[in-house]
């Protein structure tokens, strides 16, 4: 299963991350890899105690992201 990840520079270095289809799934880390890592385990951790709770895993729906210039 793929989900979508938003990446952040964290205002005290490094990078935390978000996965908006999975509620209240973060992560952060010193690089993006190491962020990109952390959320990996993140997102499969967050899997797991749905699964055990008996609650239904999100599908991602299609997410749209954009650039809009401001005057």
């Amino acid at each position: 299963m793929e989900y979508t990840v938003i990446i952040h520079k964290a205002e005290e270095g490094g990078y935390w991350s978000e996965v908006p289809t999975l509620e209240a799934c973060f992560s952060q880390g010193a690089t993006i890899e190491e962020t990109l890592a952390h959320t990996r385990e993140a997102i499969e951790s967050h899997l797991v105690a749905l699964r055990s709770e008996g609650r239904k895993i999100p599908k991602e729906d299609i997410l749209i992201f954009s650039k809009i210039k401001a005057a």
